[in-house]
């Protein structure tokens, strides 16, 4: 009786141990009934008939997915290589499970094969400079793909874009010869703006003549005070008038 009682108790813990599971919040259970989806469970505690059920656990939360190099060659006839970061997660458990044989690889394939066609579809510079266009247009394409497989692409990501060395050197190049048209403009501006206060200037010495004067004193100051030297200057006949006129008298 006893040997027959722990027997019992046994079959009792092993049918609860292969019945009973328990699901973390962040996931869900697909049940399969003799090979039949009957229902979609979790978070907590479910039960399953042994033999006869089948669970397959799905995990909502958000994935990280890293789409390695890829070799592209751009519109403009360059080849680099880029790699990505693709954010999505699960939606629908059911969909994930029995419209696709494996959703994480699927979505790594078409990762891979939609960043190639994207980058070989623009060139060179777009790439470089307008990443956030690339990104939104690669997320786009990706959700709208997987969107039957029950998985929503949240966001897209470039994260690295190589190039060739002869690439690299002619992009400093441009760069630096950028940089020095910038500054050729930036100094024809200021002696432009410099000529037109010198034009304003000479306009208002040459209605007021005694302006001249105090400029040539000014100038004559500075030159005594930065040079401790001697100084031969010519003086101004302007300065002798007075006394001319005076003498005439």
């Amino acid at each position: 009786m006893t040997y027959t009682v722990t027997i019992l108790v046994f079959l009792v813990i092993m049918f609860l141990a292969s019945a009973i599971r328990i699901l973390n919040e962040y996931e869900r259970a697909v049940i399969f009934r003799l090979g039949r989806i009957i229902d979609v469970k979790g978070p907590g505690l479910i039960i399953l008939i042994p033999v006869i059920d089948k669970m397959v656990k799905v995990d909502m939360r958000t994935i990280t997915m890293d789409v390695p190099p890829q070799d592209v060659i751009t519109r403009d006839n360059v080849s680099i290589k880029v790699n990505a970061v693709v954010y999505f997660r699960v939606i629908d458990a059911n969909a994930a499970v029995t419209d696709v044989e494996n959703y994480l690889y699927a979505t790594s394939q078409l990762a891979q094969t939609t960043l190639r066609s994207v980058c070989g579809q623009v060139e060179l510079d777009e790439i470089l400079s307008q990443r956030e266009k690339i990104n939104m247009h690669l997320q786009e394409i990706l959700d709208r793909s997987t969107d039957s497989w029950g998985i929503k692409v949240s966001l897209v990501e470039v994260k690295q874009i190589d190039l060739p060395e002869e690439m690299k050197r002619a992009i400093a190049k441009q760069a630096e010869a950028e940089r020095e048209r910038r500054a050729k403009v930036i100094a024809a501006e200021g002696e432009y703006q410099a000529a037109e206060k010198l034009f304003e200037a000479a306009k208002v010495m040459t209605k007021e003549p005694i302006s001249l004067q105090l400029r040539y004193l000014q100038t004559l100051n500075q030159i005594a005070t930065e040079n401790n030297s001697t100084i031969v200057f010519p003086i101004p006949i302007d300065f002798f008038r007075h006394f001319l006129k005076g003498d005439d008298k």
